[in-house]
């Protein structure tokens, strides 16, 4: 369907996302931990380990969004509308680096995202996800 010479996003597609105590990249990530999906896609975070979650980081979603948190060990299911990057931590690892990032839509990734103050092992992997979603 096309509304004013701009095409509608037919359907929502459904993204999964794993939460590991060990995966390709190392302990304590998301798997895949950088997605490019379309305005109006979900997300599901499956524990696939106990003692996993899925959290926004403050300071990393598009501006108006209200942030998320999901029980720990629950599977978790959300809509992304808002064009945009979208930082997810897990809260109980987060210190341990584990954190992932989700790009909705065309968007330019915020230069107050590197400012915002995160655990060491986390600034690393975020660094590594900034660059990506860069290219």
């Amino acid at each position: 369907m096309v509304v004013a010479g701009f095409p509608l996003h037919a359907s929502a597609e459904t993204f999964e996302v794993k939460m590991l105590n060990r995966g390709e990249k190392g302990p304590m990530v998301f798997e895949p931990d950088f997605l490019e999906i379309g305005p109006g896609d979900r997300v599901r975070f499956v524990p696939t380990h106990k003692s996993h979650n899925a959290a926004t980081i403050d300071g990393m979603v598009p501006e108006g969004v209200e942030g998320f948190k999901s029980r720990i060990n629950d599977e978790f299911e959300t809509g992304f509308e808002k064009s945009g990057f979208y930082g997810i931590k897990c809260s109980p690892h987060y210190g341990m680096g584990m954190v992932m990032l989700i790009k909705v839509g065309e968007a330019a990734l915020p230069q107050s995202y590197r400012e915002v103050e995160v655990p060491g092992r986390a600034k690393t992997r975020l660094d590594d996800l900034f660059e990506q979603a860069g290219k």
